[in-house]
């Protein structure tokens, strides 16, 4: 193992792509005066939400600029940490650090990430950090006027990370004072605890902070359908009271304050900053993706088409029982997220899916719409209807298969014998017989259902109860079908047997009209997969779109207007978006395809990366 941040042989450094390696090589050896730089999120190794997928993803480029002298710093989360970890024996300045810690009691784990560029981890056990714990909080109230309840598991879990990262930093400074600066970027306040506690101390390393999107302007946002025109107009302090997030409001507005440098997003989440945080961002950070981890340019027809294939078997499995209708013609659009039924547009693409069935009823193309709708709720189980429609699949296949190999081998003989034979006796009758005992058993006279889980509250799920008010029943006359997927989807997922990417290459449409988003990965991930998507002006994501590549409706990625739109304009709006997508044919779809993932190159961290770059070059020249 290298020795742990800081720079490796500069042969070493050549073969990983370190632009610090060939400068180690012209300078003859390692170049020990260069800063080191620790990226702190509380997503490090610890799937949550979007901030992981940023993370995750821009670790290739930073490693490819900072060689090892760059590292990751996240919670130890035992479960997660066993599949994503990988543990090694740390050296160097690192190895010191992390030994002192453990000579403290203190938990620290270093490693490296198993994501493309394997850059440098070091989880931290917050938990053993807790007999400490109340002399944190004391500390936090005294000198920061910030209080926490007493048993709130999140911000406790917070607090003890913050103190972790606290007490890293500062072993790290005080071993490398005097040869190289330090420089730690934190995201989101989950992570940023450390920053107003670093700060008071006068700890010598420059500070950038992130945050992807405001607690306030979250909770705002879902309860206030004019939140954007009041955003100036809200009292911060008492709105974080009202909706009971003060420490959290606290914690984030701190760390922003006291960063050498604040950045977000987007321009979006900029103006949230302003009014609700009291701080000027000094640079929008647009997320990337790693393109080349999806980019699959001369199979992309290919994987379509065989995703595809799955996804009719699920809707022959959950559709056909009741009624069939032709798959030739069948379209697959999705919307999928965190459940924010307001912020994500949920409620919007409800609306749209109900009048797109009125459209296309009046069309009469033939065309079938099945939509899914994908986010985590509550649930007992998978529904007992949707699981029977799968097996009972299941064993027709098995009956195809095996009257297959029998006509085929009886026909073979009988042709071979010089006989034409009578077709009826090349099947045994008890595959004819149990043939017919599947196909009774198998038809239904109940539309299918419209949700494939059992959830715990269905008579106060807002997602049902739009649906059954708008009568998206999933009749047989209705062109447009509806499937509630109340959970994530999985290969592991009985029903879909399908990884998230996968079962996205195998649609049509993703729509995600969101009203509050600061920035919005799942269009990214869309377009990235050669799907073409709707997303918002209302969203950090088309917000760029619309400043930054005004051309993007002409490579399938469409921003619907909601920021001087009423909800019903927009709903009309989004609904021509749908059908426009219904009347193609298939080469206009194919070609589509082919232009969206063309497109998601101008998202590769390769092009967005270098506002990072200089943000920590600004950072390090300010202290």
């Amino acid at each position: 193992m290298n020795e742990a941040m800081d720079d490796p042989p500069a042969q070493e450094q050549q073969q990983d792509g370190s632009n610090e390696g060939r400068d180690a090589s012209r300078g003859g050896g390692r170049r020990r005066n260069e800063p080191l730089l620790l990226e702190v999120g509380w997503e490090v190794c610890n799937q949550i939400g979007g901030i992981y997928q940023v993370i995750r993803s821009k670790a290739p480029v930073m490693v490819g600029r900072w060689g090892s002298r760059y590292a990751l710093v996240g919670p130890y989360i035992p479960q997660k940490a066993a599949v994503e970890f990988e543990e090694a024996a740390p050296t160097g300045v690192i190895g010191q650090v992390v030994q002192q810690m453990r000579d403290e009691g203190l938990g620290a784990h270093y490693g490296r990430w198993l994501v493309t560029g394997r850059p440098h981890v070091l989880l931290l056990d917050h938990l053993s950090i807790f007999p400490r714990l109340h002399q944190v909080r004391h500390r936090l109230w005294a000198d920061h006027g910030i209080g926490l309840p007493a048993n709130d598991e999140l911000l406790n879990n917070c607090v003890a990370f913050g103190e972790m990262v606290r007490h890293l930093l500062w072993l790290l400074a005080q071993r490398e004072q005097g040869r190289r600066r330090c420089l730690a970027h934190f995201h989101e306040w989950m992570a940023a605890v450390a920053v107003p506690m670093l700060r008071r101390e006068n700890w010598p390393g420059s500070i950038v902070f992130t945050t992807h999107a405001t607690v306030l302007g979250r909770y705002l946002a879902m309860n206030d359908e004019h939140f954007y025109n009041r955003l100036p107009h809200y009292n911060p302090d008492a709105e974080a009271s009202r909706y009971q997030v003060e420490p959290q409001y606290r914690f984030e507005r701190a760390a922003a304050h006291g960063a050498h440098l604040f950045t977000t997003v987007s321009d979006l989440t900029a103006t949230e900053c302003r009014h609700l945080l009291g701080r000027e961002t000094d640079r929008c950070l647009p997320n990337g993706l790693n393109i080349q981890r999806f980019e699959r340019l001369h199979e992309l027809q290919n994987l379509h088409g065989q995703y595809k294939q799955q996804i009719h078997a699920f809707t022959m499995g959950h559709f056909f029982p009741s009624y069939s209708f032709d798959l030739d013609k069948t379209l697959y659009f999705f919307t999928s997220g965190r459940f924010e039924y307001r912020n994500k547009g949920m409620d919007l693409t409800i609306e749209a899916l109900a009048r797109l069935n009125h459209w296309l009823k009046q069309a009469g193309s033939g065309v079938t719409v099945v939509c899914f709708l994908i986010t985590r709720r509550p649930v007992r189980s998978i529904n007992v209807s949707a699981l029977e429609g799968s097996a009972m699949l299941g064993e027709f296949q098995t009956i195809a298969n095996q009257i297959k190999e029998q006509i085929g081998q009886r026909l073979f003989e009988a042709s071979a014998a010089g006989r034409i034979p009578d077709l009826n006796t090349l099947v045994d009758e008890y595959w004819m017989l149990r043939l017919r005992r599947t196909i009774h058993s198998w038809k239904r006279d109940v539309p299918p259902t419209i949700v494939t889980h059992d959830l715990y509250d269905d008579r106060h799920d807002a997602i049902l109860n739009q649906l059954r008010t708008c009568r998206l029943w999933n009749q047989a006359s209705d062109p447009v079908k509806i499937i509630y997927h109340p959970d994530f989807i999985t290969a592991t997922n009985p029903l879909l047997g399908m990884d998230y990417d996968e079962f996205v290459r195998g649609c049509h449409l993703g729509v995600f009209p969101s009203y509050y988003e600061p920035w919005g990965y799942t269009p990214l991930e869309a377009i990235a997969l050669g799907v073409p998507a709707v997303t918002s002006d209302l969203s950090g994501f088309g917000a760029y779109l619309k400043q930054s590549l005004p051309d993007h409706d002409q490579h399938g990625l469409w921003v619907l207007e909601r920021r001087h739109k009423s909800y019903w304009e927009a709903a009309e709006r989004l609904t021509r978006y749908m059908f426009d997508m219904t009347q193609m044919t298939r080469r206009e779809r194919i070609a589509l395809r082919n232009k969206v993932e063309a497109f998601s190159l101008s998202f590769d961290w390769a092009q967005l990366a270098e506002a990072y770059h200089q943000v920590h070059d600004t950072a390090l020249g300010r202290n």
